[in-house]
């Protein structure tokens, strides 16, 4: 079956490449991307657990958690006083992800995809 690229966005002129720059510019922090990774790797977080994690302020990891709630990358619950916060899903996990894969390919400690890796 044939995709049209227009519906699914991936054409260069698609409406939705503003849409995904602001993605990556809600991504382009190392406190945000600290977070993410933080909550793939637990169900979910309170703001002070968050903080320890990511060694910042609970004011300043609220700050970010409040930007990527705006952007529905994450979500709430609370429990009492406290609130605690997990990822709406795996896509901005998977986002930052691949970012660090390529972080990773720049400084040469991960071979390019169909490269096997070497071991010394």
């Amino acid at each position: 079956m044939h995709l049209n690229k227009q519906v699914c966005g991936l054409d260069p002129d698609s409406e939705y490449v503003e849409l995904a720059v602001e993605v990556f510019a809600m991504l382009a922090d190392p406190t945000r991307i600290r977070i993410i990774l933080a909550l793939k790797n637990a169900e979910e977080m309170s703001v002070n657990h968050l903080a320890d994690v990511v060694d910042k302020s609970a004011a300043s990891v609220s700050q970010h958690l409040a930007k990527l709630r705006l952007s529905r990358m994450v979500q709430t619950r609370r429990e009492g006083t406290t609130v605690f916060y997990r990822l709406t899903d795996e896509d901005a996990s998977e986002l930052v992800i691949d970012a660090i894969k390529q972080a990773e390919h720049v400084v040469g400690y991960a071979p390019h995809h169909g490269e096997e890796e070497v071991t010394a």
